[in-house]
């Protein structure tokens, strides 16, 4: 998979990709990932990339035409002949939709992502008509650029790709994970696992590993019983828990079952 990554700070992803597993990805020839500077698509002598917004207002926006004479030369596919299936381009800002682990399920199967970091006030708005397929913002807050946007989609799609993290298993138990159902229609003989459950879109339930005791608090008794089925139903009950206190929202969509809500109802009266 290539990701190609368009900004006017490419310097700020050294850092970021020379550690961890997008190091690895890349090693093993599983990922490729290329920055271009914005300023080496421009034709004046100040490399502007910029300019005042038309209507007044405070700041500048970033032009048109840069960005387009990027794609050109990187080979990136007009937007009325691109194949979804295969290919994608997104523009990082702060007015586009919410990243989540689904659009990043959605992005590890293309052949190839070009990420355009925002900057500034803001991008011209045909950039967002004429060029990317989808706006993107990986949260409710504004950054001072794209750049940290595109290293958190980059990071989170790339580990779902095939043969990136040791177990891949990694990305179906944790939070924001397949459900329980799409787990086990994956596994070979079809049984769920033994004392791990899919988070189902929820948060993922709490880890422990040694020491048993950490400045007084103890790993709980159950996790050491060896009774994987007890194990799976206190992990699952503890993902709930832990979403209900950090991110309620999630359970209104959620697949749950009689006894889940039961059990979550139990929680917020007592």
């Amino acid at each position: 998979m290539r990701f190609d990554i368009v900004t006017i700070f490419p310097g700020i992803f050294a850092g970021i990709f020379d550690h961890g597993v997008v190091r690895r990805a890349a090693a093993a020839g599983i990922l490729a990932v290329h920055t271009h500077d914005l300023r080496d698509f421009t034709h004046d002598r100040h490399r502007t990339v910029d300019d005042r917004p038309f209507g007044g207002g405070e700041g500048m926006v970033l032009k048109p035409e840069p960005i387009a004479e990027a794609l050109e030369a990187l080979n990136v596919t007009p937007k009325e002949t691109r194949d979804p299936t295969r290919e994608s381009v997104i523009l990082l800002s702060a007015q586009g939709k919410r990243f989540t682990q689904a659009t990043a399920r959605e992005l590890a199967k293309l052949d190839r992502v070009v990420l355009l970091c925002g900057r500034y006030e803001g991008v011209d708005e045909r950039v967002n008509h004429l060029l990317a397929d989808r706006e993107l913002s990986i949260g409710d807050y504004v950054l001072s650029g794209g750049e940290l946007g595109a290293a958190v989609i980059l990071d989170a799609t790339m580990r779902l790709l095939p043969g990136v993290l040791g177990n891949q298993a990694s990305t179906q138990f944790e939070s924001f994970g397949n459900s329980e159902a799409e787990i086990a229609a994956h596994d070979q003989d079809g049984a769920p696992p033994r004392s791990t459950h899919g988070a189902g879109g929820l948060l993922d339930y709490p880890h422990y590993t040694r020491p048993v005791d950490f400045r007084g608090q103890t790993v709980p008794d159950i996790l050491t019983t060896g009774d994987h089925l007890k194990i799976t139903r206190w992990r699952r009950e503890q993902a709930l828990k832990k979403t209900l206190r950090n991110r309620p929202d999630l359970l209104q969509n959620a697949d749950l079952t009689d006894r889940e809500r039961a059990f979550l109802a139990s929680i917020e009266h007592s």
